[in-house]
């Protein structure tokens, strides 16, 4: 297995978390030779000043987006700044030869510059959002998801979601044994369910109605094979429909059927991968009660039979 080659690029005044989440990510959790190869580049190469107070000092140019397969751009220093003309060619010339290109963050500004969002669905920052829809009204935005795949092309909310996003590619590529045990390494959850909306007002302080609810998704989890419905778990919980509608919606930044769905086919894709179970079996351990009814929710969300997933990643 030839090692997955990726581009990250930086630039003056980078900040080091945005650029370290790729590079650990990626490139310093011992995976071992045959995953990837990674390159940090920069338009213009040599000493780059971050906002830590230090310099990097950056080895490659552009010409890391031509050998590339997947170019990440971690970040960007001043959304209202236009980032230079040789690094937005560059990026049009990976994305037309067929590289996936990613926008963590504010990169996502960096793609919409090159043109390669138009028409196209993606996602920034929470605090951007208004400022990137009004600069960019020919991009779908959607400002409460985490990351947003759209063809070769993905975009992921700030900061932390760049770790998710990052994962998510890990997953793809390579299963969610090898992506799970990374993200064990690096003390973050697999998985993340809901989006940034959770994260735009204020949090709401903890309170022990937080931790019971928290308390009865873990029990869901481990029990996904039961029939859970909005009042049985309302009920379980000890609320009102419409108050535990509330909170759940508070805690998740999601509805219960969608949490839910996204739960159960979490747990197919695990079973998918790491078992011998037939999807027979698999659709009732998930709570689908039916191989139909597990293949049409996994096809439609993620494109392939269950089948074809667990060809992909069991070869």
């Amino acid at each position: 297995m030839s090692p997955h080659r990726i581009a990250v690029v930086a630039f003056d005044h980078i900040t080091p978390f945005h650029l370290s989440v790729p590079c650990l990510v990626f490139g310093d959790l011992g995976l071992g030779p045959g995953y990837y190869e990674l390159r940090v580049c920069a338009a213009a190469p040599g000493a780059l000043p971050t906002t830590a107070g230090f310099d990097l000092q950056v080895v490659h140019g552009l010409e890391a987006l031509e050998w590339a397969q997947t170019v990440i751009v971690p970040s960007w220093h001043e959304p209202d700044e236009r980032p230079p003309g040789l690094l937005l060619e560059a990026l049009v010339a990976a994305s037309e030869r067929g590289a996936r290109l990613v926008g963590l963050c504010l990169g996502a500004y960096v793609l919409a510059e090159a043109g390669l969002l138009d028409g196209r669905r993606a996602t920034t920052h929470w605090a951007w959002a208004q400022d990137f829809a009004r600069r960019f009204p020919q991009v779908t935005l959607d400002a409460d998801v985490l990351y947003l795949e759209d063809g070769n092309l993905l975009t992921s909310a700030g900061t932390a979601a760049g770790i998710d996003c990052c994962l998510h590619l890990m997953r793809q590529q390579h299963g969610a044994e090898l992506a799970n045990r990374v993200a064990r390494r690096l003390v973050v959850p697999p998985h993340r369910q809901g989006g940034q909306a959770q994260f735009i007002e204020q949090p709401l302080p903890a309170t022990a109605r937080d931790d019971r609810l928290a308390d009865l998704l873990d029990w869901v989890r481990a029990s996904l094979d039961r029939p859970h419905s909005l009042d049985s778990l309302a009920e379980r919980a000890l609320m009102s429909r419409r108050s535990f509608t509330r909170h759940f919606r508070q805690l998740t930044g999601t509805t219960v059927g969608e949490w839910l769905l996204a739960e159960r086919l979490a747990l197919c894709q695990r079973l998918l991968e790491t078992t011998e179970q037939s999807v027979e079996a698999i659709s009732a351990l998930a709570g689908f009660g039916s191989p139909v009814s597990l293949r049409h929710h996994f096809g439609r969300a993620f494109g392939v039979s269950p089948s074809a997933w667990r060809q992909v990643f069991r070869g």
